[in-house]
This record gives C-alpha cells, structure tokens and sequence, in this order.
C-alpha cells in the first residue's frame, strides 16, 4: 500500500466534496473513510485511477452518513450528482483548504490543529506534541473545530497569518518527524508567495529553502543525527542557500520585520559561515534579541541561550538558561551542552542522559543517548 500516494491525493478528493455541497466536517469523515476502504481493497485490487476510486467511495460515504441523519433529509437530492467512475478533474485545492480550516471563526490555535489534522495529515498525537498539549486535549479542540467550520464554504477566506502558522509547523514535522512533509509545505508556500505579495510569507519560504538545504546532511548513512557544527557542508544544496537568501534580502528591504524574516535571517548565517568556528553567533544573538521581541517565546529565549553561550562563553549561557522554565522541550539538552561544553561532563552526561527520555523522535533520542554514553566513557578513564 502506498501511503504517501494515498496522502498526497487526500486534500484534492477531499475539496472536490466540498465543492460539491459537503460541510467540511461530514467531507472529511468520508474522505477518511475512504482511506480506510483503500488500506483494505487495493492491495488485492488497485484501481487504474486512485483519485477517481476515492472521490467517488468518499463521496458515497457521504451520502449515507447524510441519508441517516434526519436533521439533513434536505441533503438527499444530491444523490444525482454522485460523480460517475472515471478521471478526477486535475485540481490542486490544498492551498484552499488550509485558508478554509483558517476561518475566521476558529481561534488561531485551533485553526492550526485542525488543518494539520484533516488537510496536513498529521495525527492527533503529533499535533499535540508541536503544541505540548494532552492528546486528549487536541482531540477535543479538533473536534471543536470540525463542528465550527461545518457549512463554511471556500468564499470565506481565512487569515494568512494562521495559514503561515500552518505551513510552517506542517515543515516541522516533515523536517524533524515522522511524516515527510517538508517539500509539500515548501510546495504550498511557493504557491502562496505568488499570490500574496508579504514579506512575511517570503520570510516563511526563505527560511524553509535553508532549512531545507542542509537535510542531506543532518542524517548519517545509519540514520543517526548529524549536530549542525559537524555537518559536511559540502553536502549542502548552495542553489536552494542562493534562492533563500535573495529571497530574504528581498523581504528585508521592505522594512516590515515579521518572526519568519527573523529566523530565516539567522538561518543564513549558518548557512554563509564556511565553517562552523567562523559562524557570527554574536550577530545570531542580535537577531534572537528581535525574534524574542517580536514573539515573545520561551522556544526563542531557549535557542537564544545556545547562541549566547557560543557568542560569550558557556558560562554567560548557563546564566541565559537559569531565567527559563526547566520543563521546556530540550532544556535539558542544552543544559547538557553548555555544561560539557563548561567542562563539567558528570552534570552533562546526567543532563544527556534525561534529555534522551523526553525526546520527541526516536533519532533524536538515540542521539543524547549516545552523547551521555560519550561522557560517561570519558569520566570512566
């Protein structure tokens, strides 16, 4: 079964259905559906038309959830229009779709999980991680949301700010997770900067091509991480470095400083330091003092800390990360770094060692594993 074939023709069927008269809520229980029949049929039977077979199974399933339920007995005159098997109009609605689950009438925070979920294909549970929420929490919110934006349709626009949020936690995930997603929200945002001239949603995509750039060399051959100080730069994509940064200065000369302007800015200058020693962290450190500005977040102030520690010493970025709350994600990480870096490898190796039980993602767990063991191997000689 090919998962990811399944999950690329995903928004497409499911925003033929809502052109067709289905509330999104109902569209995307049936595309869901659908799916599901897919996992079961097509290894025994694969259809010559993949979106085709989904388009019209969903929208079957549609209108049997609609026959019984009586509170929509006006819906039964759609049956008529029950598409015929056959090619699918070749539509791209993805981008659609994210401004649909963007409507005004969701907060941000809940336009976000539900786009990620029905449109982004992300599941409940690593939505929740992004947002260091319960699992049952963000089940609730989605659900919340679905029943919100029930009967919107596509005339009513959504706010791009959230749809930046989206897109920008959608590359996350496919960059650092388990669902490659990066190059469909790189995708995605190619689309909205043509359309929409902002600079922060040029920042958004500057930042996404240089983070992109270096994923060849994040990875060793057996699958374990790469810290970006030891990457072979050679093995970075320069065309798609070249292209984020004029996209960024582009973006800069305008004068209108947004968060994703901010990261991306110091994104380039790890990606323009030939090496890691001769990175600028004290400029870094600048433009954290502004993204912390503009964002306010504990993340940033976090990051920050590893810059300051590179800029001014261990010590002076100790003192940065004795102002943060020790339940961040990767506090103890980089409590571990700074006190190896420090020379105190016990703290760091016990550091290392708690910062591995609370990783996200399994690479990244066997990664402060392995530096815990490193210490432990040289506090034993």
């Amino acid at each position: 079964m090919n998962e990811a074939l399944l999950r690329s023709l995903t928004p497409s069927v499911l925003g033929i259905l809502v052109r067709r008269g289905a509330d999104f809520a109902a569209a995307e229980d049936a595309v869901q559906d659908a799916l599901v029949e897919a996992v079961r049929v097509w290894p025994a039977d694969p259809p010559q038309d993949p979106k085709g077979w989904l388009v019209t199974v969903a929208w079957r399933r549609f209108l049997d959830a609609t026959r019984a339920d009586t509170a929509r007995r006006r819906r039964e005159d759609l049956v008529d229009e029950e598409p015929a098997p056959g090619p699918a109009p070749a539509v791209d609605d993805t981008l659609q779709l994210y401004f649909l689950c963007a409507h005004p009438s969701l907060t941000p925070s809940s336009a976000v999980a539900l786009t990620l979920r029905a449109v982004g294909g992300l599941t409940t549970r690593q939505i929740a991680r992004a947002y260091l929420v319960p699992e049952a929490t963000m089940a609730q919110r989605i659900s919340r949301a679905k029943r919100t934006v029930s009967g919107v349709r596509f005339d009513q626009p959504g706010d791009v700010a959230t749809v930046l949020r989206v897109l920008y936690l959608v590359f996350n995930e496919g960059y650092s997770g388990d669902v490659d997603l990066a190059a469909e929200a790189i995708r995605l945002t190619r689309q909205l900067a043509a359309a929409i001239d902002h600079p922060e949603v040029a920042g958004l995509l500057a930042l996404m091509l240089l983070h992109h750039a270096r994923r060849a060399a994040r990875t060793a051959p057996d699958g374990s991480l790469v810290p970006l100080a030891e990457q072979d730069r050679g093995r970075w994509d320069t065309e798609s470095i070249a292209e984020g940064v004029e996209i960024l200065q582009a973006a800069l000369a305008r004068d209108r400083l947004g968060e994703f302007q901010a990261q991306a800015a110091i994104a380039a200058l790890h990606a323009d330091a030939p090496t890691a020693e001769e990175t600028d962290w004290v400029q870094i450190v600048e433009w954290y003092d502004e993204l912390a500005r503009l964002t306010d977040s504990p993340v940033v102030r976090l990051n920050r800390a590893v810059a300051v520690g590179e800029a001014d010493g261990p010590r002076a970025g100790l003192a940065a990360l004795a102002a943060l709350d020790e339940s961040l994600p990767r506090h103890a990480a980089v409590a571990a770094y700074l006190h190896e870096r420090d020379g105190d490898l016990a703290t760091a190796a016990r550091l290392y060692a708690e910062a591995a039980q609370k990783a996200p993602n399994l690479a990244e767990r066997d990664h402060l594993t392995r530096q815990a063991a490193r210490l432990n191997a040289r506090g034993c000689r």
